[in-house]
């Protein structure tokens, strides 16, 4: 592929809901443009962009796939991405490298639930949109219904470029404002003759043209006084106006067709080569003069290739055999050979100028968000806000022999997948694997079977639970062994009382050397570790002040060892005697919703035992709860949440504190750890 200079260059996220059509339109422009030597199909799985097993299998995009199209002497680096909630951490990488975003809606089901999050991402991030409405040959496909849902939903300026000619089996082609124009389509080529507008739409063309007509003065404030006093503006103008409101994200434009059919897709490359910016038009200065960076926005982890990292470059250029440098990592990377990709195929580039998007192989240490650049001007770019992985499994090879393997596999997905946590858990004895939702832990279960060779089992990890004393004794314990040669002994009398922290404190307060000085340290060991498993269910204990005031020992046969004993005797009896109670996690929890589904959530965690401790009104008509309620409750609220928004909400919790647990549940917690010691 040839080298572009940064005027040349428009770098576009195609994002929506899921089944909208974004990677059908993205197989149909690079159709067009010949990339393709036919029109791909997802339900065939021979779309370009989703190549993945599990892409093909799910009929779904999981990853952003970059797709640069050449067209009219300039290259669109198009970056197709999932439609669904547990796949948005791509949609953010891929909106954190991109000048301008298309919004693909299904012209049968209109506004949904991936288009409003989309649509919301991309207005924090202040990038101006187009939207095209797909699947205009559909039953039912409703242009003007899914016009007036964008601007109730959106509360934007929706501004139609194009009106169909035709709907559902008639739709036939586009109506252009702009020229003010019939295209017609005559095959799946992509092919169409130029026609006068029909007589039945003349008058809603008439009318349209005139919001694009506005929408363009606005841009431009010579043009917008013109305007207003009646003049006509030019073609020119009018496409001046265009460019410098679309670029101030004051308008959204709307496109329309059919990507399965490849109607109207000419038209949409037109005008992303026409009036969607290049990376020139949005600098304060020419990016190729400013000092090198690169920006990685994501990275693949392939057993065969190796590590793939796809980056964005923002000031300067990238050449291939060179030395860059991270800073963010503070360690020197040497350059193979550039390239880009189109779905799974490679294409050497030389070089990579300023704006333009590229793939690295084999880098040593950058992963995803970390700057490359010069080391004698070292800068740090802004990185990519992922969203929090919450929901979570505990998982363990089948085969005992693959521990190390799975450790590995492990660890190359999540250097590609920067929602994705592993974690030991010394207490539990367990992996836990935590990602942002049941689809995405599905996949990567999945990869570790057919990219790895691993094959897990997965459950729901066990809730750490903790055990605590709420009453104050007195007790003694005492190791006495006497043998053929040299005994033990060691006798200690303990206070053993709750206190307000969660820590274990050790006092002593001996008087007379009833036990010697230098027995303290093994008692309180003794006890440190005794308190590791409580009496109850075997959990840790917490909260507990351990006061050492007597004890006894023999001049020969004491040791450490003994006292330690002793101590852990002590402790085990006091226990008993000391009131014990199970403890659970306590989880403090921010939950955001659209306004009509608080009863619901406030509902469902009364439901589960949380408690409401506030709300906060949010832009956007959305909620802010926040709550508390057990662990155990909400290890798998990132499911119930999305059921009751479909999938608007999100939230974030993380660890309060311990609380008693409930009589009942405690009991039940208590009798499942006996059959569980009964077993062994």
């Amino acid at each position: 592929m040839k080298v572009y200079e940064s005027s040349r260059i428009r770098n576009i996220a195609v994002i929506g809901h899921g089944s909208a059509g974004k990677t059908s339109l993205v197989e149909a422009m690079l159709f067009n443009a010949g990339h393709t030597s036919r029109l791909g199909k997802v339900d065939d799985g021979t779309a370009t962009t989703d190549y993945f097993p599990e892409e093909i299998k799910r009929k779904i995009s999981v990853s952003t796939t970059l797709a640069p199209c050449e067209w009219k002497d300039c290259k669109i680096n198009l970056l197709d991405t999932p439609g669904y909630a547990d796949f948005f951490g791509e949609v953010k990488g891929a909106l954190r490298v991109v000048d301008s975003a298309a919004l693909v809606l299904c012209a049968v089901s209109g506004v949904e639930v991936q288009t409003e999050i989309g649509w919301r991402e991309t207005e924090k991030a202040d990038l101006p949109k187009i939207a095209f409405i797909n699947k205009m040959d559909r039953e039912n496909a409703n242009f003007d219904r899914v016009l007036e849902q964008m601007r109730d939903v959106f509360k934007k300026n929706i501004i139609p470029l194009q009106l169909p000619l035709g709907t559902a089996d008639n739709f036939s082609g586009v109506v252009d404002l702009l020229k003010m124009k019939a295209y017609k389509y005559t095959g799946q080529d992509g092919s169409c003759q130029e026609e006068e507008i029909p007589e039945d739409l003349k008058a809603a063309a008439e009318s349209a043209r005139e919001a694009v007509i506005e929408a363009s003065a606005e841009g431009d404030d010579e043009l917008l006084m013109k305007y207003l006093d009646g003049e006509e503006l030019s073609d020119d103008e009018i496409h001046t106006g265009l460019k410098n409101a679309f670029m101030a994200n004051s308008f959204v434009p709307v496109l329309c067709g059919s990507a399965l059919t490849n109607m109207g897709i000419g038209r949409f490359l037109d005008f992303l080569v026409d009036v969607v910016p290049s990376p020139v038009d949005l600098a304060d200065n020419p990016p190729a003069e400013e000092p090198q960076a690169a920006l990685v926005f994501k990275t693949l982890a392939d057993p065969y290739v190796g590590k793939l990292n796809f980056f964005r470059v923002y000031g300067g250029s990238m050449k291939s055999d060179s030395v860059v440098y991270n800073a963010n990592r503070k360690k020197e990377e040497k350059i193979g050979q550039i390239f880009t990709m189109r779905g799974k195929q490679q294409e050497t580039l030389s070089e990579v100028k300023a704006g333009d998007i590229a793939v690295l192989a084999k880098l040593q240490e950058t992963e995803t968000g970390d700057t490359l650049c010069r080391k004698d001007h070292q800068l740090e770019l802004p990185g990519v806000e992922f969203p929090e992985p919450m929901l979570s499994v505990a998982i363990e090879p089948k085969s005992k022999g693959d521990e190390d393997k799975l450790s590995g596999a492990i660890q190359r997905l999540i250097e590609a997948d920067p929602t994705l946590r592993i974690e030991k858990n010394k207490e539990t004895k367990e992996t836990v694997l935590t990602g942002t939702g049941e689809t995405h832990l599905d996949i990567v279960l999945e990869r570790l079977h057919q990219k790895f060779g691993v094959d897990v089992t997965s459950k729901k990890p066990k809730v750490p639970y903790r055990e605590a004393i709420r009453g104050t004794v007195q007790q003694e314990g005492k190791y006495k062994k006497q043998t053929g040669g040299r005994g033990q002994y060691g006798h200690v009398w303990l206070t053993l009382e709750p206190h307000s922290g969660e820590d274990f404190i050790f006092e002593e307060k001996v008087f007379g050397g009833a036990v010697p000085r230098q027995y303290f340290p093994a008692v309180e060991k003794g006890l440190k570790e005794a308190i590791l498993e409580g009496i109850l269910a075997g959990y840790p204990v917490i909260g507990m002040k351990a006061t050492l005031y007597d004890g006894s020992y023999h001049p020969v046969d004491s040791s450490e060892m003994a006292f330690k004993i002793a101590a852990s005797m002590a402790f085990k009896k006091g226990m008993e005697k000391a009131d014990p109670v199970l403890l659970e996690p306590i989880m403090n929890m921010e939950i955001l919703v659209p306004e009509q589904f608080m009863g619901d959530i406030m509902g469902d965690l009364n439901g589960k035992r949380g408690k409401i401790m506030g709300m906060e009104p949010q832009e956007g008509g959305m909620q802010l709860i926040k709550a508390q309620a057990p662990l155990v409750e909400v290890q798998d609220y990132p499911i119930a949440l999305k059921s009751i928004t479909q999938g608007r909400g999100s939230f974030k919790m993380k660890f309060s504190s311990y609380e008693e647990v409930p009589a009942r549940l405690a009991q039940e917690i208590i009798e499942k750890h006996k059959a569980e010691l009964a077993k062994e």
